[in-house]
């Protein structure tokens, strides 16, 4: 266990209360993701308090023996926690890290993780096959991440790609059961009068979208069309297709906005975020 984190979680079971991330690593862990430190300073402040938590309810695992250092467990708390900034209740943030309560241990693996995969096709034949992952998460269980992949979040930003908020996504989209692609919505969500209605809303956007993308990624890669910016594995499924595009909102959000508005606007009203601005 991190050196920190192991004082952090002695001082909450002797307190009740975790220990708030040291000044110098939450500096760090900052500078190392430009999309984090672009955060007004109430929401960086938001979000120290959200990873304290996060941190706090958590245990980390290396797989085949890596070593996972604060830094490293910060970093990804910062990341999973991103989303929650303004869903908590007023004054304690932390509420919202609810939408992750289906699970405790996140594994650091360090690189892809090799995972068996079974199919049957139509004919009731089924197809083994082996699939490289850079994360993976668990409806009621761990979540998995390639440290590699979490480590270039920085780099990859700009193409708006994140393994952590992508996995942390799909938590989110399983908090009522299985994924689907559909988060838990807020009441009045986009001016809809009731729950039914938002839901209804929400998947009539979503599934528009969705079929507009496979049909993009299915001209691109069959005759040369304009590739999509957004990442073609979220062609894969609807699940895949939504926290594709929370990655893309969360790290870039003036190009997510560009190229998909009224999904961007759909998220900024799930997460409940203020109004996009420009970029200092």
């Amino acid at each position: 266990m991190p050196h920190w984190l192991a004082r952090a979680l002695s001082r909450l079971r002797r307190w009740g209360r975790p220990a708030p991330i040291p000044d110098t690593l939450w500096a760090a862990t900052l500078a190392r993701h430009r999309f984090l430190a672009r955060l007004s300073a109430d929401e960086q402040a938001r979000l120290r308090r959200l990873a304290t938590f996060f941190l706090a309810q958590k245990q980390f695992t290396g797989a085949h023996g890596l070593p996972v250092t604060d830094a490293m467990a910060v970093a990804v708390a910062a990341q999973a926690c991103l989303p929650l900034i303004h869903l908590g209740a007023p004054g304690r943030p932390e509420t919202a890290l609810a939408l992750y309560g289906d699970f405790v241990t996140i594994v650091l693996q360090p690189g892809e993780a090799i995972a068996p995969r079974e199919t049957v096709d139509a004919a009731g034949v089924v197809h083994r096959y082996t699939e490289l992952l850079a994360g993976e998460a668990m409806h009621g269980g761990p979540v998995m991440l390639s440290w590699p992949d979490v480590a270039r979040a920085d780099t990859l930003a700009e193409a708006g790609s994140n393994v952590v908020i992508h996995e942390f996504a799909h938590k989110i989209d399983m908090h009522a059961g299985p994924a689907d692609g559909c988060p838990p919505l807020p009441a009045g969500f986009m001016g809809a009068p009731h729950r039914a209605a938002a839901h209804a809303h929400w998947r009539h956007l979503w599934q528009t979208a969705y079929q507009q993308f496979c049909d993009q990624v299915s001209l691109a890669e069959r005759f040369g069309a304009p590739a999509p910016w957004l990442d073609a594995y979220a062609a894969h499924s609807p699940p895949e297709f939504f926290a594709v595009a929370c990655e893309a909102h969360f790290t870039a959000p003036e190009r997510f906005a560009a190229e998909h508005p009224t999904l961007a606007q759909a998220l900024r009203a799930v997460f409940r975020q203020p109004a996009l601005t420009a970029a200092p």
